[in-house]
């Protein structure tokens, strides 16, 4: 038996909300279900200069301009949306300006849970469109992005 890509809606939407909003997961497991974290704490949200990778983490290809930093989203309804199997910030992602050595264009987003180093990077993908660098860029990742389980 392959399974490629078989997961059922009810199952995608009940991972993505228990991943980005900390909601219980139902009828899995025992009666409880899946459980939500007790603190649900945030995911960090990181800019790549090229896809990170499957095999990747949340340093592969990360950007390193002078005064980015990793932005922390909280693990809840004021964090991220999810909704039929979609997934977006609830708000702007701004990141910090650029004061000098912008690097590369960011081409890639990802999303993990450590708020630097290497950390386990949950989801990545691409930037539409590219942010290309340069002194006094601010990159923002709009709420109206999205990730979608299917």
């Amino acid at each position: 038996m392959t399974l490629t890509n078989a997961k059922a809606d009810s199952w995608e939407n009940g991972l993505a909300l228990l991943l980005f909003n900390n909601t219980n997961f139902a009828n899995v497991g025992d009666a409880t279900g899946l459980r939500g974290s007790t603190a649900a704490g945030s995911l960090y949200i990181s800019l790549h200069t090229a896809d990170p990778g499957e095999a990747g983490n949340q340093t592969t290809n990360e950007t390193a301009y002078v005064g980015y930093a990793r932005q922390a989203i909280a693990r809840s309804g004021a964090g991220f949306v999810v909704t039929a199997n979609s997934v977006s910030p609830a708000a702007n992602i701004t990141f910090g300006q650029c004061t000098s050595t912008p690097g590369a264009a960011i081409t890639h987003f990802g999303i993990g849970t450590a708020a630097s180093g290497v950390g386990v990077l949950l989801y990545r993908g691409d930037l539409t469109p590219t942010i290309t660098m340069a002194v006094n860029v601010t990159p923002v990742i709009l709420a109206a992005s999205t990730i979608v389980e299917d």
